[in-house]
């Protein structure tokens, strides 16, 4: 079955940059929209961003838009999470989701999940 293995998380300073990493296995990763999320203490788990199966089309909520950047590499079956200007507003666990609805941004539209990856930013 298909599986996401998160990586890439931490503890940076304000400002900072993190690149998380999601490898996918078990599947054809060409036939998934991905997708980053976001759950921080306390609070439900939010969309980040998300890319379609061949990387032609990728969407980011408001808050990171001008600071994150989604990407995936198909030969290498991994999608990719570039944040940068980090905030602590930015702390939580990160999770990476497959789903087969193309333009897929809420969290039921998700097939398959990560276990996730924690990022911290400190002031």
């Amino acid at each position: 079955q298909v599986q996401l293995v998160e990586s890439g998380g931490g503890l940076v300073q304000v400002g900072e940059s993190l690149r998380l990493s999601c490898v996918f296995s078990g599947g054809s990763f060409r036939s998934f929209t991905m997708a980053w999320f976001r759950q921080a203490p306390g609070k439900e788990r939010e969309f980040v961003a998300r890319i379609t199966p061949f990387g032609t089309n990728s969407y980011g909520t408001d808050s990171v838009k001008g600071r994150f950047t989604i990407s995936r590499d198909n030969a290498e079956n991994t999608v990719y999470l570039q944040m940068n200007t980090l905030t602590p507003e930015d702390t939580a666990v990160y999770y990476c989701a497959a789903s087969t609805g193309y333009f897929a941004v809420s969290v039921r539209s998700y097939d398959v999940w990560g276990l996730g990856t924690q990022v911290t930013v400190s002031s």
